[in-house]
């Protein structure tokens, strides 16, 4: 066996392990949330909203979207990718709402499980579907033409880059060298004919870090916050290694990252996506206020998708945003950017 055909085994049966993990709730967060339990919304007695003339429809990399909702970034690369990614798109589709694909760094190594990907565009053609690969493929990368085929191969309307550096630390065959990243992403910004959004994957993006990806050309930033999936929980049960429990933990919560990131909004624009932990309604209805964009779950998303089929999943965002639409007349909001000004506080400022 070569040692490419060694190297493509091995990278799916990592997505294998990954996948069959995130379908239970032994990679949550233990003692860490997201951060929104700290905060109440404020109570508008005098409220004069009309609730049925609420919409969320928008605009996103200039597509109509009928609610600011994206099934993040999830799988492919194996073959049971494939079925999951269609049924996914097929939700986004009739929801018409955006969709991300997971890792496309298999597609660099073959194109054997091409369809896990590509799928999601042919299942769900008119909404935006986001590209995905690691910022260590792209540091390692020394063709930068090559993150165009995989963004033609799903006809992706953004690129994301997803940083793991916890992550690459803990797995065993992990890769933790980001040197030249931001030097990298500057120069794929000039080389696709798409915008590039930077995502963590449930460690958070500080202020400051964000800043620096805005500075270079990046047009999104999803925080992908603490409180939901560990990843550095998945790497130390995928090694059964507890001697790295401590990282457990490690992370931004989710709410001090949107918090944060969002008062870049001054200086910059940029779409600010809000992920992580984003397990129920009033999760998502917080982020909206805390000055998220758009808000994406995963996990949540793909275990209703497997007990519930496409509908459960439909089914779920719909009732999120419903409860969305009460907190907005409780507190006075007519739109998502009313709900913006002011309309949420620490728990402990309450009197």
């Amino acid at each position: 066996m070569n040692e490419n055909k060694i190297q493509e085994d091995k990278t799916s049966q990592r997505k294998k392990e990954h996948l069959e993990l995130c379908l239970t709730n032994d990679v949550q967060f233990k003692s860490k949330t997201n951060g929104f339990d700290k905060y109440d919304f404020v109570h508008y007695a005098i409220t004069e909203v009309d609730i049925d003339k609420i919409s969320f429809e928008t605009k996103l990399f200039k597509k109509k979207i009928s609610y600011p909702f994206l099934i993040s970034c999830m799988t492919g690369g194996i073959g049971e990718a494939e079925d999951i990614n269609a049924k996914l798109a097929v939700a986004a589709q009739e929801l018409n709402i955006p969709i991300g694909v997971g890792s496309q760094r298999q597609s660099l190594e073959n194109k054997k499980f091409i369809n896990s990907y590509s799928v999601i565009r042919k299942n769900a053609p008119t909404v935006p579907v986001f590209g995905n690969i690691g910022a260590a493929q792209l540091v390692q990368s020394t063709n930068l033409d090559t993150f165009q085929k995989l963004v033609d191969q799903i006809e992706a309307d953004a690129m994301v880059i997803h940083l793991n550096p916890l992550q690459e630390l803990l797995q065993k065959e992990g890769e933790p060298n980001f040197s030249g990243l931001l030097s990298k992403i500057k120069k794929l910004v000039k080389v696709l004919n798409v915008s590039i959004i930077v995502k963590e994957v449930g460690a958070g993006i500080s202020k400051q870090a964000a800043k620096e990806l805005l500075e270079v050309g990046v047009k999104g930033i999803d925080v992908a916050g603490a409180g939901g999936t560990s990843w550095a929980g998945v790497e130390i049960l995928r090694n059964k290694n507890q001697k790295k429990i401590d990282f457990w933990d490690w992370g931004i919560p989710t709410s001090h990252c949107i918090k944060e990131v969002n008062k870049l909004k001054k200086k910059y624009k940029f779409i600010l996506i809000g992920s992580g932990g984003m397990n129920s309604s009033l999760d998502v209805a917080k982020a909206f206020a805390l000055g998220a964009d758009i808000v994406g779950s995963a996990r949540i998303i793909l275990q209703v998708l497997n007990k519930d089929g496409i509908d459960g999943v439909k089914n779920l965002i719909q009732s999120w945003f419903e409860l969305v639409k009460s907190v907005m007349f409780l507190t006075g909001s007519q739109s998502l950017s009313d709900l913006r000004q002011k309309k949420i506080m620490l728990r402990e400022k309450i009197i």
